[in-house]
C-alpha cells in the first residue's frame, strides 16, 4: 500500500496544483525606444509548504533569425548578463529568494534591435520528503519596439493634461468669483454702516 501511495504522489501533484493566490499574467508586448520595459514572466508555485530552489534564464531571438541567444541568468542572489548587446541594460526585477515565482527583468534604454522573441525558462527543483522533483516552465514574449507609444495611450495622456489645465482654470475662476462676492458684500455692509452713522 505504501508503495502505491508513493508512486501516486507525483500524479496527485500534477492533477491538483494549488497556486495559493498567485496569478500568472502575460507580459506586455510593446516597448518604446529609449525607455525602460518590463519583460514579465510568472510561474506559480504548486505547493507553498514545499521548499524549492529555482533558476531563471532568458533567451532572445532577433527578427529574421533562427537561433536564440542566452542573454541572462539568475540564481539567487546573483544575476548575470550573458550577451554584450544587453550589457548594463538588463536588471533583475523578480523574486529575490531561492524559490522564484516572478522571473521578470527590466530592459533599460530600449533600442529597435531589441525587437524579437524572448523566452523565459524557469527551472524549479522541489524538495519533497521522499525525492526531488524537477519542473521546467517556458514562456515566450513577442516584443515589438516602436518610436512612440500606442496612439490610444498618447491621446489618453494628452486628455489627462488638458483636464488638469481645465480644472486649474476652473479653480482660479471660482476663487476670483468668490473674492468678488465677498468684496461686494463687504462694500455693501460698509455703505449701510456709513448711512446708519450719518442718520444717527
Amino acid at each position: 500500500v505504501s508503495r502505491i501511495s508513493l508512486m501516486s504522489i507525483p500524479l496527485i501533484m500534477r492533477l491538483s496544483p494549488c497556486h495559493g493566490g498567485c496569478a500568472e499574467v502575460d507580459s506586455l508586448t510593446e516597448a518604446v525606444v529609449g525607455q525602460s520595459f518590463l519583460l514579465g514572466c510568472i510561474s506559480c508555485k504548486r505547493r507553498a509548504e514545499v521548499s524549492a530552489r529555482t533558476t531563471v534564464d532568458w533567451h532572445f531571438k532577433p527578427l529574421e533569425e533562427e537561433e536564440f541567444r542566452h542573454i541572462f541568468h539568475y540564481a539567487h542572489p546573483r544575476a548575470k548578463i550573458l550577451h554584450e548587446d544587453f550589457s548594463d541594460r538588463l536588471e533583475w526585477h523578480g523574486t529575490k529568494t531561492r524559490d522564484i515565482q516572478i522571473g521578470a527583468i527590466y530592459i533599460h534604454n530600449v533600442i529597435f534591435n531589441d525587437t524579437g522573441t524572448y523566452r523565459c525558462t524557469i527551472n524549479r527543483t522541489l524538495f519533497l520528503p521522499q525525492y526531488e522533483e524537477h519542473v521546467t516552465v517556458e514562456k515566450e514574449v513577442e516584443l515589438n519596439v516602436v518610436a512612440v507609444g500606442n496612439l490610444t495611450v498618447v491621446i489618453a495622456e494628452i486628455m489627462m493634461y488638458v483636464l488638469i489645465v481645465v480644472l486649474q482654470l476652473w479653480l482660479v475662476l471660482v476663487l476670483v468669483y468668490c473674492y468678488k462676492k465677498i468684496s461686494e458684500q463687504r462694500e455693501a455692509r460698509d455703505a449701510r454702516k456709513a448711512l446708519r452713522d450719518q442718520a444717527e
